[in-house]
């Protein structure tokens, strides 16, 4: 399959980003985040979390970003949704597109929210029936698709079920993310190829994280069996829960740096990509954990 034409690119580091550090991140600094991406030509940004500030602290205030930002005309700004009550936050903070997340693993639903996989999908339903009243999309995540903390290697059947139910819920696209990082390039097409069997591939995106230093491979592979959406994080933030000192997120700067060299469009400016990704790194006093980012600085 030949290499598609445009990748639309959907920054992540706001709010999967920002909620894996360990210091506050001021609304000021979220806000500026938000709006240099917008300004760098990002048209999918993924704002911030609808939940409770006990349970992910660095997403307190996320109306408060919502309000402040400025709204381009064409740019999704996106928010996490994991319940009916975030769910109308976010509504009452006029979010116009929400996201919600499952597992391919019980291990990881068990762990991460307390229940089944098939519990976490009947949670979703009064979620995705108000935002059918409110003319809301709705893109679903599904974790551990490429490997699990708990059980391993996690069936590709087991997604493409997870993926289907997502779809059939009325979510128009699902993302599927390598959580820990293990994944490798035959893994992953060998992955695609099954979940292609019950979702359409035009409705399917990849979320790699680079933990064994594979994500923009993983991106690569993907390319090849004809995905053209991506979630990366600018200035790779977040790290890896499950791997200390280990990177998580994929840099949106990284991404795009080969995404460019293949002559594929996204319509980002890597220079003001660049640019956002040192801005909030600078406010959390600490390094960009984007290659290419470095290599621009020392040349």
């Amino acid at each position: 399959m030949s290499l598609p034409r445009s990748v639309r690119l959907v920054e992540v580091g706001p709010r999967d980003g920002l909620q894996n550090e360990a210091n506050p991140v001021s609304i000021a600094d979220k806000v500026a985040l938000v709006n240099d991406l917008t300004d760098a030509g990002v048209r999918h940004i993924e704002v911030g979390s609808f939940v409770s500030p006990k349970w992910v602290p660095q997403m307190a205030g996320s109306a408060e970003v919502f309000a402040a930002i400025d709204q381009h005309p064409g740019v999704a700004y996106s928010a996490l949704t994991p319940n009916l009550r975030g769910f109308e936050d976010a509504l009452a903070a006029g979010v116009r597109q929400v996201a919600v997340f499952a597992a391919a693993s019980e291990s990881f639903s068990q762990r991460n929210i307390n229940c089944s996989i098939k519990e976490s999908l009947e949670r979703f339903a009064p979620i995705m029936e108000a935002a059918r009243a409110n003319g809301i999309q709705v893109r679903g995540y599904v974790s551990c698709v490429l490997g699990c903390p708990y059980e391993g290697v996690i069936s590709p059947q087991q997604v493409a079920v997870v993926s289907r139910e997502l779809l059939d819920m009325g979510c128009y696209e699902v993302s599927l993310g390598d959580t820990i990082g293990t994944g490798t390039p035959g893994a992953t097409r060998t992955l695609l190829e099954v979940v292609a069997a019950r979702v359409p591939r035009q409705q399917l995106a990849g979320h790699f994280h680079d933990t064994y230093g594979q994500a923009l491979a993983n991106i690569y592979a993907s390319l090849l069996e004809g995905i053209s959406v991506f979630d990366s994080s600018v200035a790779g933030l977040g790290g890896c829960p499950y791997a200390k000192g280990a990177s998580g997120n994929v840099a949106s700067e990284d991404v795009l740096y080969m995404l460019d060299g293949l002559g594929i469009d996204t319509g980002i400016d890597l220079d003001r990509l660049i640019d956002a990704g040192l801005g909030i790194s600078r406010a959390l006093g600490r390094a960009t954990g984007s290659r290419v980012a470095k290599a621009r600085l020392s040349a």
